[in-house]
């Protein structure tokens, strides 16, 4: 009951790449950095491991950016004449490639990290990918012409590598679709089919992540905005919860989003965010499990897993470490409570 993981992303150590940023260059190059990259994960391993969570992931040490990560390993864009876009409906402009032809990928994307992790922990493991809305709003298009036909192609080459790493022993494959907090509309329209072309065949479980962002100053002064309630999820939620997808990943804790508005999953798991990224104030065990036990109004507990609100990637180091130890000491709090 209440296995905890986290989103997905961890902060680069000093290290390997740049600290308390979204989009941190890489330190090192070459050989030095493919070894460097294993090391941030087997060390993030162990982290999670010592903090006591359930299901542990790669940290998202390989990759630069949770969207970007992806595209790199994909034919057809061009990375050498990025333009300026506003990006999740206008939120904040980023230096984005283009799609210049026909998406292919180039080979395997997350098989170093899945096969590292199989290798060294036996503990349930998770990779996470860039769903196919949020890559297409996080890319300039000058080939398809068309968004939905561009994000169904995504959708295949993501199954492409979901199926993947189902083969390399992943038990969890998480897709992350902030997007789907933006354009709601098109969530029901095309979103939900993408998400679909994206799982097909895949027999391990199944996420998909929707949250209100990583803890950056474009993510907190849309919230600030956003009024007294943040109700975006009614509108997606009725939607998802016929879908195929097995386990919806939300933000909750200290969120302006109703806690009854997760009554409208019935049927799915839902991994409710209980670690704030957008505060460096670590929780207590108290709050975690005071987080959980507001949410069993709502979720059956055989349904319900502690998670972050969203990745940890821009976080100071120690800031993350000690929010892992409190988000597992507050599920084990919670089974105590709650059994």
């Amino acid at each position: 009951m209440f296995e905890s993981t986290i989103t997905g992303s961890l902060p680069k150590p000093a290290w390997l790449a740049e600290t308390n940023r979204l989009w941190p260059a890489w330190k090192l190059s070459g050989a030095e950095l493919d070894a460097a990259k294993r090391d941030a994960t087997l060390l993030w391993l162990k982290m999670q491991e010592d903090a006591g969570l359930d299901v542990v992931t790669d940290g998202e040490q390989y990759r630069q950016h949770f969207v970007h990560g992806f595209l790199e390993y994909v034919e057809g864009i061009d990375f050498e004449h990025k333009v300026k876009m506003g990006i999740r409906n206008n939120r904040y402009e980023a230096m984005v490639p283009t799609v210049v032809g026909p998406l292919r990928m180039k080979g395997r994307v997350h098989q170093s990290e899945a096969r590292l992790m199989r290798a060294h922990t036996k503990k349930k493991i998770k990779i996470t990918m860039p769903g196919a809305m949020t890559i297409v709003d996080t890319i300039a298009d000058r080939y398809y012409g068309d968004k939905v036909k561009m994000a169904l192609a995504f959708a295949d080459l993501l199954n492409q590598e979901a199926r993947a790493l189902q083969a390399d022993g992943v038990d969890v494959i998480q897709f992350d679709e902030p997007a789907f907090n933006v354009y709601m509309d098109e969530v029901k329209t095309w979103g939900i089919e993408a998400l679909h072309r994206a799982i097909e065949g895949l027999t391990c479980t199944t996420v998909v992540h929707i949250c209100y962002g990583y803890g950056i100053k474009a993510n907190i002064d849309w919230k600030q905005s956003l009024g007294s309630e943040w109700r975006q999820y009614e509108e997606i939620f009725p939607a998802l919860a016929k879908s195929r997808i097995k386990q919806i990943s939300l933000e909750c804790a200290n969120a302006k989003v109703p806690m009854q508005l997760m009554q409208l999953l019935e049927g799915k798991d839902v991994l409710v965010g209980v670690i704030d990224v957008a505060s460096d104030q670590v929780e207590s065990a108290e709050q975690v499990a005071a987080t959980i036990g507001a949410a069993l109004k709502y979720v059956p507990k055989n349904r319900l897993f502690p998670c972050t609100n969203c990745g940890m990637a821009p976080m100071d180091r120690q800031i993350a470490e000690a929010k892992l130890s409190a988000l597992a000491q507050g599920a084990a709090l919670a089974r105590e409570r709650y059994k």
